[in-house]
């Protein structure tokens, strides 16, 4: 496929127009000011258009679409406790599959491409992702308070299942990753078993940490005054590529752990937003070098996969609680959305317009009304830009979405099975 006569963002975040940009197969083969030689499958007119990396999104738990708007106006453990985990109970491979798909299909309508999950009927989320044509970093929550042999558990064996299974599949766009979900939700053993397991097995770790204030005290009083990232890494869990959720209450040397372990911090604007959990400090981890990502959590804390919107409160939620307007530029914005998160997946030929990388883009419209005039067009991708203005997602050279048609997923009928699978759970509850 050859884009022609279009804007791009080129591999340092600088903008470049009247550009050329060829695929071939999964990579991008040609970046230039004039046309390649070549008869090509596909010829896009990129007049007024922006050709840019796709966005990864680096904290999801797309099953989680079914709850949408299910338990609103609630703190964390109350929504939880009251509304999350009693439907969750109900679910079954079949509702995470068509709640998994639609999902996606609502990531690649807004440029997603490639997704870290954590969540449980992994073989559902696999298929979901395989069929939907986006890549996606899957792990099983292993949640434990039994002292017994972790091992017995279900979820560890679904985990190691999981891994050897499905781990790299489709040319790597699936990877299968392992996952603690927090310290308020699991003992030592278990953590101790899933960082042994993911060293041993060249496996990235996916966990919650510090998403509020109660879960980061309470882990002192428990810890003997160590914080959740001090207590994880005391236990081995960021001896692997690790990817640490939230991180809005971290304090003192839980900054120079992460940097020296090169954990990824995924930060949850919207979601920690709704739910009060706090603002990350997000120019403190990013003057620390700590790899910032972007994450979504779920629809049922967000309530959209919107990832303008996503972009834009990373940017401004800091700026406000820690009044300072010229922290969190849009550069380091458009950074954390699409190369930090890339890398924070293992995805290093990802996240990047540059010849050879992955062909994982998209193309925004910018003929909108809201994204004039340009003074910075930077600016304009971050703080006025919708979700609505990318009208092209392609993952690894393939269109999935293009201009309101999913080329990979029957939009019409995920909606209609989530919506069946939903209405059977409410029926039990």
């Amino acid at each position: 496929m050859l884009f022609k006569n279009v804007t791009i963002l080129d591999e340092n975040l600088q903008i470049k127009n009247d550009m050329y940009v060829s695929t071939e197969g999964k990579h991008i083969k040609y970046i230039g000011e004039t046309r390649p030689e070549g008869v090509f499958e596909r010829e896009y007119d990129g007049r007024g258009k922006l050709l840019m990396s796709g966005f990864y999104n680096s904290h999801a738990h797309s099953p989680m679409s079914l709850m949408r708007g299910y338990g609103e106006n609630l703190a964390l453990q109350d929504w939880l406790n009251k509304k999350i985990f009693p439907f969750e109970d109900k679910l079954d491979g079949n509702a995470v599959y068509w709640g998994t798909l639609l999902s996606y299909a609502e990531s690649l309508r807004f440029g997603i491409v490639s997704s870290s999950e954590m969540y449980y009927f992994m073989d559902d989320m696999v298929k979901a992702a395989v069929d939907s044509g986006i890549k996606a970093n899957i792990s099983r929550a292993i949640v434990n308070f039994d002292d017994s042999d972790v091992w017995k558990l279900p979820s560890m064996q679904e985990m190691k299942h999981s891994f050897e299974e499905y781990h790299n599949i489709e040319d790597e766009r699936i990877k299968i990753d392992v996952s603690i979900h927090g310290e308020y939700t699991s003992n030592h053993l278990a953590v101790s078993a899933v960082a042994e397991y993911a060293k041993a097995h060249g496996a990235r770790m996916h966990v919650h940490v510090s998403e509020t204030q109660s879960e980061h005290e309470e882990c002192k009083e428990r810890h003997s005054g160590k914080t959740p990232v001090q207590y994880f890494n005391q236990l081995g869990l960021f001896d692997v590529p690790a990817t640490a959720a939230h991180c809005v209450w971290i304090e003192g040397e839980d900054y120079e752990i992460l940097k020296e372990k090169n954990v990824t911090v995924a930060v949850n604007p919207v979601s920690n937003l709704k739910l009060a959990s706090g603002v990350c400090n997000v120019q403190k981890l990013l003057d620390t070098g700590i790899n910032v990502a972007i994450g979504t959590d779920s629809t049922a804390s967000n309530n959209s996969l919107n990832f303008m919107e996503e972009m834009k409160m990373f940017a401004l939620a800091p700026k406000t609680h820690f009044k300072n307007p010229e922290i969190v530029s849009p550069t380091q914005t458009i950074c954390a959305a699409t190369r930090g998160g890339a890398v924070g997946q293992g995805r290093d030929d990802c996240g990047i317009i540059r010849e050879g990388a992955r062909a994982d883009l998209i193309v925004i419209d910018m003929n909108r009304p809201h994204m004039h005039p340009v003074h910075d067009l930077k600016n304009n991708l971050v703080y006025s830009a919708s979700g609505s203005d990318v009208i092209l997602t392609m993952v690894d050279g393939r269109v999935l979405y293009d201009n309101g048609e999913f080329t990979s997923i029957d939009l019409e009928r995920t909606i209609f099975e989530a919506e069946k699978a939903t209405k059977k759970i409410l029926a039990q509850l």
